[in-house]
């Protein structure tokens, strides 16, 4: 008897773990008695449900308590709890990730619960747009210089733009500041008229003049250098620096481009270049290549080492060319023609791509070259500028060749153009045969009706100035440039 309560009791505590062997032993009786305990102990045992935001899944679970839904699984767990790989996951999905990188979520402290990383992380942001491109430019002009006794027909920035030298027909070649507009150095040594002024990348200065030499001058001593260069056998009425300042090329009335060396002062090529008179040369950016251009219609590109001809560029009318020049990414010519044009040139296709109207040329070797404009904090955009034999200076877009400004000061045909930026400022400077030579300032709109300074950098009244001499006056403050509104070449 007492067998069968302990066998009873066993029974009761675990009525699952009973043998097969003790099922047997028993008598009908005794198994009916078994199976009403057995009944009575599952229905008094409740199994105790846990709420769902603090249920924990391991491996002991049972699968009933895996056979959830996958969102109901994920929403109740825990970034900073440790899981075990689970039926819901693939065991090659667990393998060497982190508990981010499975799941893709991120904790909401406020809400208590975990929210899918990619609801909560912010779209990739989108730039704005650019500012719009701007229609016109906005030059005013700066100052005017007056020293010159006959008509300016070259004007260049120095390569940091701090000072402008200028060479006239009066045998002198001039460097000023570019910031008071104040006459440095007054070189005189020529024989005749100075047709070309090129600066050298160290600051040396070197003219072409109409009596058939090369001078060079120095700038930091204000001194000539002993020995022109002398080779040409008519008027030099063109010369350029290569990049390095070592070589120089030079075109010249007697239809010959000569490439110097300028530490020894010696021809190093004389090239055979056109039929006649050559009115333009320049060098690419790497030097590696010369330009020039002559009356004869023909532009010709050369390779600097060889001396041999690359390509020869001619238009279907055959205008004379006066002036070219490379682009500064070196992958187009510009050229000026007695047709009041300026074009464009692919020179590898052999093919003119732009033409830019709108000035008067069709009797002098006009000057210009490429610009930047454009908003602060936008990219830049590139124009072409030119003088004109009206007196006047003339922008065109690079790209869709409308004219940005048409800028009047001038009361002679105006020769020589070129561009600079200085301290931030983008300036342009013009020398014509009304003997000034004027620096124009690029304003902001807000700035338009300011009047420009009286001063000559000074403190002097360009009228009562220290010496006297009246070397620089002003922009009267009635001076306003006449606004017209309406591949980048300047890619370095």
């Amino acid at each position: 008897m007492e067998s069968r309560n302990r066998r009873r009791s066993q029974r009761a505590q675990s009525p699952v773990e009973s043998s097969s062997d003790e099922l047997a032993a028993g008598s009908e009786h005794d198994e009916a008695e078994r199976r009403r305990a057995s009944w009575t102990a599952q229905k008094a045992f409740t199994p105790q449900q846990s709420h769902r935001r603090e249920r924990h899944y391991r491996d002991s679970e049972s699968p009933d308590e895996l056979a959830v839904d996958a969102d109901d699984y994920w929403r109740s767990s825990r970034p900073d709890e440790t899981r075990s790989p689970s039926p819901v996951n693939r065991p090659d999905e667990m393998e060497g990730q982190s508990d981010d990188n499975i799941g893709g979520r991120v904790m909401n402290s406020e809400e208590g619960h975990t929210e899918d990383k990619m609801s909560d992380r912010s779209a990739t942001p989108v730039p704005p747009p650019p500012p719009p491109k701007p229609e016109r430019l906005n030059y005013r002009e700066k100052f005017v210089l007056k020293r010159h006794l006959r008509g300016v027909s070259a004007v260049q920035f120095s390569p940091d733009c701090s000072m402008i030298a200028s060479g006239g027909a009066d045998r002198t070649v001039k460097v000023w500041d570019t910031l008071t507009g104040k006459l440095l150095f007054n070189f005189e040594g020529h024989l005749a008229g100075v047709s070309a002024i090129a600066w050298n990348p160290d600051n040396t200065l070197a003219s072409g003049s109409d009596d058939k030499t090369i001078r060079l001058w120095d700038v930091s001593t204000g001194r000539a250098h002993p020995r022109p260069l002398v080779g040409h056998h008519n008027y030099v009425y063109q010369i350029a620096f290569s990049p390095k300042g070592n070589i120089l090329v030079s075109g010249s009335y007697d239809e010959a481009v000569f490439i110097w060396d300028v530490r020894s002062g010696r021809v190093m090529k004389s090239l055979p270049a056109h039929s006649d008179p050559v009115n333009g040369v320049d060098f690419i950016r790497d030097g590696t290549m010369v330009v020039s251009c002559a009356t004869d219609g023909l532009i010709r590109v050369w390779d600097t080492a060889s001396g041999q001809c690359l390509r020869t560029l001619v238009h279907e009318d055959n205008p004379p060319v006066t002036c070219v020049k490379f682009s500064p990414n070196g992958k187009y010519i510009l050229a000026w023609t007695l047709d009041d044009c300026v074009r464009l040139w692919d020179y590898r296709e052999s093919r003119c791509i732009k033409t830019y109207q709108g000035h008067v040329n069709v009797k002098y070797s006009l000057g210009g070259g490429f610009g930047r404009y454009g908003l602060p904090g936008a990219p830049e955009d590139a124009f072409v500028v030119s003088g004109s034999e009206d007196g006047a200076v003339i922008c065109w877009d690079l790209v869709n060749k409308k004219i940005l400004q048409r800028i009047e000061g001038h009361t002679d045909v105006v020769l020589g153009v070129h561009t600079g930026t200085l301290a931030g400022k983008r300036l342009i400077v013009s020398a014509g045969l009304d003997k000034t030579i004027r620096v124009w300032e690029e304003v902001s709109e807000d700035d338009t009706e300011m009047a420009p300074s009286t001063t000559n950098g000074n403190g002097d009244s360009p009228d009562n100035d220290a010496d006297g001499d009246n070397a620089m006056t002003d922009a009267p403050p009635s001076a306003a440039a006449a606004d017209t509104p309406i591949d980048d070449a300047m890619e370095t």
